[in-house]
């Protein structure tokens, strides 16, 4: 395997689901955990990047620029090695969103002005409206936009252009000729003016702030020139290593200057004070970054050396994120497959807001896009319920994501230590009425999208019954339906309960004559002692259904034609008495 070797470092260039939930009984579905808890699970509204897409029309990608007006992705390509019999080099134009190729400038004028195939190897600024200013070999600065048959270009007098960028001003770039800084006029080339160091091989411009970062990897330095007089102002000390450099490039929000050094990122403010180091996995080597002004991020490209000797050498690299303020990471490093050092040095251009991040790959010759996504974030729980059986019951619950969160109810019966879910609620609404058998039941929304899952907090469900000394549902039933009756022995009373609760009549005999309608039986007025065994009362309980009191319905029914029957029996024997006196 080739050893590392120094590399031109490249130019780095919300949804929500907000969901009306009403809960539904979870009598039946699938287990989801044998363990759960309450509330929000896990990390929320966690950020990663994934990859969408993979564009491989470019040739051999160099360098990437997203261009801030017509959104245009603008590449800067070579030749592949292995299609040496095609030619691939030049300005490629791409949508952005599918990778089609809308047009390749491939032509570009020489040190004569003839004009030639050319490789693009950096880009170095957008135009106003439409198209690039570009470095290409060994010494041209080109311009180019979108449907031009060639580029126009200049080439810088001296030797090899070594890195460049874009000038102080629209109508400049700043080029390096090893440790000699120019600035040099677009469209014609020529030098306004220069400056030669001890020692460089890059460097990153801060208009802002008027001054230009000149870094010297084989001293371990970096020098600080004034953009007005084009003096050196300060030397600020690198850490010591025999690390390779990977790039110089300013923050233009804040300034700070990012070093890519050996397996390193060494971050230092506008003024050169030290604020902190990055450090990758393994043999990985920063190779690219950029910056998004909204979010206030840098996006770090990391490629593996490519030395599989190399005691963590795995030939893939990585996507990093993090705050520019603090260092910290973001969002969840992406893994590229395969990328490693030994090609070229990846590219990365960042669209505004950070939504799309575009990560080149000199090995496959690729353009990887890639999306933001953000974990469910819970934003309103569902709150707990006390209801009457036969009550619609309804509950809420919201969350934010990138993607837009699915979601899916779970129900737990036993206080949240199990979790089932409930089948085909997957639906923004659900309705459901309360039963008995709900009472004590636990409900949650699961939001789940491609960056993770979230569940809401747990509402508890309270389903009370009707009250029980009245009766089913508390209303009274049509008197004299079912009812069972009583009887007294000669001149007492007998009271009889009305099936659906209501309070049994009372009846009174005086001379034992009236007929009376008694729980829907009627009966003698009187009773003969020995009729019913001497006026004892096998009663109904006041106010309770029959089939409430445990008896069997039969026995009661058949009792109470017994007593009736009696009562005529009792009647017709009374009246004959009367006749024969």
């Amino acid at each position: 395997m080739t050893p590392r070797h120094s590399l031109t470092p490249a130019r780095a260039g919300a949804a929500s689901a907000a969901l009306v939930l009403v809960l539904v009984s979870a009598a039946t579905g699938s287990p989801v955990s044998a363990a759960g808890g309450e509330g929000a699970e896990g990390a929320q509204a966690t950020v990663a990047y994934r990859s969408v897409a993979r564009f491989g029309a470019a040739g051999k990608p160099r360098d990437l620029l997203l261009h801030p007006d017509s959104k245009k992705l603008y590449v800067g390509s070579d030749d592949l090695t292995e299609t040496a019999d095609v030619i691939e080099s030049g300005l490629h134009v791409l949508d952005p969103a599918d990778g089609r190729v809308r047009s390749t400038v491939g032509q570009a004028p020489g040190p004569t002005g003839a004009l030639g195939r050319r490789a693009v190897r950096q880009l170095l600024a957008p135009l106003p409206g439409d198209g690039a200013v570009f470095l290409y070999p060994l010494r041209g600065i080109g311009t180019a936009k979108d449907g031009d048959a060639a580029a126009a270009g200049a080439w810088v007098p001296g030797a090899a252009v070594t890195h460049a960028t874009a000038g102080l001003t629209p109508s400049t770039v700043l080029v390096a000729q090893g440790p000699v800084l120019s600035e040099v006029d677009i469209a014609t080339a020529a030098v306004k003016r220069s400056v030669t160091l001890e020692g460089g091989d890059g460097f990153a411009v801060d208009a802002a702030r008027g001054t230009v970062w000149f870094t010297d990897t084989a001293d371990r330095r970096m020098y600080r020139i004034d953009a007005a007089t084009f003096q050196v102002t300060a030397t600020v000390a690198l850490p010591a290593g025999e690390g390779f450099g990977g790039f110089t490039e300013v923050d233009p929000a804040t300034g700070a200057v990012w070093v890519g050094l050996g397996t390193t990122v060494v971050v230092h403010d506008a003024t050169g004070e030290r604020l902190g180091t990055l450090r990758g996995a393994g043999t990985d080597m920063p190779r690219a970054v950029g910056f998004d002004a909204a979010t206030h991020e840098a996006f770090v490209v990391w490629q593996d050396a490519g030395d599989t000797s190399q005691p963590g050498s795995d030939d893939d690299g990585a996507l990093t994120v993090h705050r520019t303020r603090d260092l910290q990471e973001v969002a969840k490093p992406v893994v590229l497959r395969g990328m490693h050092a030994q090609s070229g040095s990846a590219a990365v251009a960042v669209a505004p807001g950070g939504a799309v991040v575009f990560v080149s790959d000199p090995v496959a010759g690729k353009i990887d896009r890639l999306e933001r996504v953000t974990s469910p974030h819970v934003t309103k729980n569902p709150a707990d319920r006390s209801v009457a059986a036969g009550t619609r019951v309804s509950l809420t619950a919201e969350a934010e994501g990138t993607p837009r969160p699915a979601v899916a109810w779970q129900a737990s019966t036993d206080a949240g230590r199990t979790w089932r879910s409930v089948e085909g609620a997957t639906s923004p609404t659900y309705t459901f009425t309360a039963a008995a058998a709900d009472n004590g039941r636990r409900c949650r929304a699961e939001f789940t999208n491609d960056a993770g899952t979230a569940h809401s907090a747990a509402a508890t469900l309270t389903v009370t019954l009707a009250d029980a000394t009245t009766g089913g549902d508390g209303s009274a039933g049509p008197t004299g339906s079912t009812g069972g009756t009583t009887a007294g022995s000669g001149g007492g009373s007998a009271a009889a309960g009305g099936s659906s609760g209501a309070s049994g009549t009372s009846a009174s005999g005086g001379d034992g004559s009236a007929d009376t309608t008694v729980g829907g039986a009627v009966v003698g007025g009187a009773a003969n002692e020995g009729a019913v065994g001497g006026g004892a009362a096998n009663a109904t309980p006041a106010g309770g259904a029959l089939a409430s009191t445990g008896a069997a319905v039969a026995p009661l029914a058949g009792g109470a034609v017994a007593l009736t029957a009696a009562g005529w029996v009792l009647r017709r024997r009374a009246r004959r008495q009367r006749s024969e006196r």
